[in-house]
């Protein structure tokens, strides 16, 4: 080393391993696979806590005694950190900030550490909640995410972001960690209402119309059958979207979102805005829709995407079952302020994913608005044909 230097930049890389297994009954005949992915640190005990989702504990009664069980069988190397704890489902749980307070005091009292392990089960806001605690206690504990909904299961449970809200903006406290496992366990699915079902899908439109066009396809050939609740026809869909999401992350070349764009966030911009605009009345998948048909329409008039692939897009949402409309979208100028909030997040300029053909996205800096105005028109349009 030349000690005479007064500048040195080394580039590292961060080992680490994405771990994602799928499962239809995870707590019954397959057990083995949550018990396979904890690792004992010599002799010492496997120590690990569980938080649930309310909601998923009031439709599955039978869920905290199979937790119970799971450990009680595995006594000789496995214990539970203290009791099953419970949180609220839904932004719920992202919008208080005494809530997570609460889940550190928690994992504090029962003196969780690196090598411990928080079992996470719930829908996609209590996994962004669960996780931020998680990754700022003791810099990181691990992780094992069970989502509960479609949309997590098929898009934001296998992503490395946790985040809570704060001064009324969605994720603005929050932080990038790789969760130790995720295991998408289709049992799970069975007690979503409808609505909750239906709403995960749009995440898939999204990630196919930015990656792949055979999977759009499928997707398109399927839809009815899954607003039908057909399993056969979701469960590819599901486990197509977690892969593409797994790919973009872990051989993107930007996991942190160190770069301009943010391409897994085509539609967003808007969707973010809307739900805060209505008080989350409007859920994540929804306002993704919304926000998706949104951008696809805009491509089709400024950035080269066939208008036949725009309306296939928008037609591909209305046939899963979303009716793409919400009053909030007549409040236009409060709606644009979700560029800046979106520019905001990232930094830098301001930086939108858009299409030029399904399969081919392409970058854009700055937003017309009156075609963007036409576009949110054309939408209103379709959902109110």
């Amino acid at each position: 080393m030349d000690l005479s230097q007064n500048s040195f930049d080394v580039s590292f890389e961060i080992p680490a391993k994405h771990r994602l297994r799928f499962t239809r009954d995870v707590f019954g005949d397959e057990q083995d696979v949550l018990s396979d992915l904890l690792e004992p640190s010599g002799d010492q005990s496997v120590r690990l806590q569980f938080w649930i989702d309310q909601n998923i504990c009031d439709a599955r009664p039978d869920l905290k005694q199979k937790l119970n069980t799971f450990v009680r069988q595995r006594s000789d190397w496995l214990s539970m950190a203290g009791n099953i704890q419970l949180v609220p489902g839904g932004e719920e749980v992202k919008n208080d900030i005494h809530i997570l307070e609460r889940m550190l005091k928690v994992i504090n009292h029962h003196d969780l550490d690196r090598r411990s392990y928080i079992v996470v089960i719930g829908g996609g806001a209590v996994l962004d909640a669960i996780g931020f605690a998680a990754a700022i206690a003791h810099r990181g504990i691990r992780l094992i995410r069970l989502p509960a909904t479609t949309l997590s299961q098929d898009d934001s449970g296998i992503g490395v972001k946790n985040a809570v809200n704060l001064f009324g903006k969605k994720n603005w406290l929050g932080s990038f960690n790789v969760p130790w496992a995720v295991i998408n366990d289709a049992s799970l699915l069975e007690t979503l209402s409808n609505r909750d079902f239906i709403g995960g899908f749009s995440e898939a439109v999204k990630v196919f119309s930015l990656k792949d066009a055979d999977s759009f396809d499928l997707l398109c050939q399927s839809a009815e059958a899954i607003s039908q609740r057909d399993m056969e026809a979701a469960d590819p869909i599901i486990r197509l979207s977690a892969w593409h999401h797994l790919n973009h992350i872990t051989r993107g070349g930007d996991p942190f979102e160190a770069l301009e764009a943010r391409p897994l966030d085509f539609g967003h911009w808007s969707a973010h805005k809307l739900e805060s605009m209505t008080n989350f009345d409007l859920r994540h998948g929804e306002a993704v829709a919304i926000g998706v048909a949104i951008d696809s329409i805009y491509s089709s008039l400024l950035c080269g995407l066939p208008e036949t692939d725009a309306r296939r897009i928008v037609q591909c949402l209305r046939n899963l079952g979303f009716d793409l409309h919400h009053e909030a979208l007549d409040r236009t100028d409060e709606l644009f302020g979700g560029l800046e909030e979106f520019r905001q997040h990232l930094g830098g300029r301001l930086t939108l994913t858009m299409l030029r053909g399904i399969g081919d996205p392409y970058e854009v800096h700055e937003v017309e608005q009156e075609q963007m105005l036409a576009a949110i028109d054309q939408v209103a349009s379709y959902a109110l044909s």
